[in-house]
């Protein structure tokens, strides 16, 4: 269990709140989040990067000079990979980079994830009134205020996306806006600090807990 103190708009600690999530036991939890975050990172990409052999590669039908008399070396084809405009040796095809992960795994490592970051947890009250329109500044004043240091990388998780919030979070460099029912490893991994609303941790409660 996690128990988080509750800072109101201003940074004013108002109360507590608590998050209880069933994680890997420890021998275990480095292995599988690490594995959950492999597979989300290859399982984005695309793998349909592709070159051509020396088969694939328009010309080089013919023998470009005699074997023998020359003085050159012997030669096949003007589309050997040691040519110039040749075919690529060993280059890359296309494929599918796709790891699979059980349901319950994955479901295991991202609650392990996000416990193992309760100290870089902080809860804050809902403050989607606070910004009655777009301000990105007011916003960044608002992070300073709650302990989130200028150059920090944060990962901010509400209940619901609001539209004044999302556009007053879009254009901060090192700011990612997420959904409570949305999380993913890599995020939770990439973030300096993670700041949420009890409303996202009754979400997070209610959706990742079994």
């Amino acid at each position: 269990m996690v128990n988080c103190v509750v800072k109101n708009w201003e940074g004013q600690e108002v109360g507590q709140a608590t998050l209880e999530l069933r994680v890997a036991k420890e021998e275990n939890a480095a292995h599988i989040v690490h594995r959950a975050l492999v597979r989300q990172m290859t399982n984005a990409r695309q793998g349909t990067s592709s070159t051509k052999t020396r088969s694939e590669v328009r010309g080089g039908g013919r023998k470009p000079w005699r074997q023998k008399g020359t003085g050159r070396a012997r030669a096949g084809s003007i589309r050997s990979p040691l040519w110039r405009g040749g075919g690529v040796i060993f280059g890359p095809k296309p494929r599918d980079f796709n790891v699979n992960m059980n349901r319950k795994e994955r479901r295991l490592a991202l609650r392990t994830a996000l416990m193992s970051r309760d100290a870089d947890l902080i809860v804050i009250e809902s403050f989607a009134e606070k910004l009655p329109r777009p301000k990105t500044k007011e916003l960044v004043t608002a992070l300073t205020r709650w302990g989130v240091e200028p150059e920090a990388k944060v990962l901010l998780i509400v209940s619901e996306k609001d539209e004044n919030l999302y556009l007053s979070a879009r254009n901060i460099a090192k700011l990612k806006l997420i959904s409570a029912d949305c999380l993913n490893v890599y995020d939770l991994l990439w973030a300096d600090k993670l700041v949420t609303t009890p409303q996202a941790l009754a979400k997070i409660q209610e959706v990742y807990s079994e």
